[in-house]
């Protein structure tokens, strides 16, 4: 089987530890290694041999495009993002992949098959349930527990830590709301509050001033009111739509 030496550019700490599970997931998959910024990545592209790098475009000091326009060698570059408009240019840099957050690893595993592997080391498919549940081990009492996305209700901040309520329980993890904010953003979860993270699918009603979802009333922030109801009625009329409307 051929090995791929892989390294990871991304600064968001959660983001980056997703993605280096991804990769231990995958038996042709090696990590060398995991750089917040272009300039640390630059120098392990001198010091190690890499094939493929993992790039998130939305770096500190030098953005992540601008970090490849800069690369001389031969190397293989799957670009993430949470914002699709950086797709064309991406592209025309000549990326393998641009893959969105929260990346799912069905998504993670076609980009990787892009990468001139030989036939007969194609990843095998992975099971259903994952294909379908995006999920994430957060450590919390000494232990990592699996969470999977589509079970979270809300998110409350506590500081430097964050509760992560489902709809069968409750953890608590050191991350910040904003870290969770950037990685649900794709599959619904909105910012109501500058302490509250919400899942829009779970809402059972609101108003410009509070929301109630699962029995608990959160309140809207006056920053992220208009925000927020502006993306309700986009969620609406898109959950509404029918072909006799």
């Amino acid at each position: 089987m051929r090995v791929l030496n892989c390294l990871i550019v991304e600064d968001e700490p959660l983001a980056a530890n997703l993605l280096a599970d991804y990769v231990a997931k995958l038996p042709g998959l090696v990590l060398k290694g995991v750089c917040s910024n272009a300039f640390s990545a630059s120098e392990k592209l001198r010091t190690d041999k890499i094939d493929l790098i993992f790039v998130d475009i939305h770096l500190p000091k030098l953005n992540g495009l601008d970090f490849i326009k800069t690369l001389s060698g031969n190397y293989k570059i799957i670009l993430t993002t949470a914002y699709h408009e950086y797709a064309l240019e991406g592209f025309n840099l000549n990326v393998v992949d641009y893959l969105l957050k929260p990346i799912e690893f069905s998504r993670f595993m076609q980009a990787v098959n892009k990468v001139s592997l030989p036939l007969n080391d194609t990843i095998p498919p992975l099971h259903t349930e994952e294909v379908h549940q995006p999920f994430y081990f957060f450590y919390t009492d000494k232990k990592k527990v699996r969470v999977n996305f589509n079970d979270i209700v809300f998110v409350e901040s506590l500081k430097d830590y964050v509760r992560i309520t489902t709809e069968d329980s409750k953890l608590v993890t050191k991350l910040q709301i904003s870290e969770l904010e950037h990685l649900l953003a794709k599959l619904k979860f909105f910012r109501i509050h500058k302490s509250y993270l919400v899942n829009l699918k779970m809402v059972k009603s609101y108003t410009a001033t509070k929301v109630e979802i699962k029995g608990k009333i959160i309140p809207v922030g006056r920053v992220y009111k208009e925000a927020f109801l502006k993306e309700m009625a986009q969620y609406e009329a898109k959950r509404n739509h029918s072909p006799w409307s």
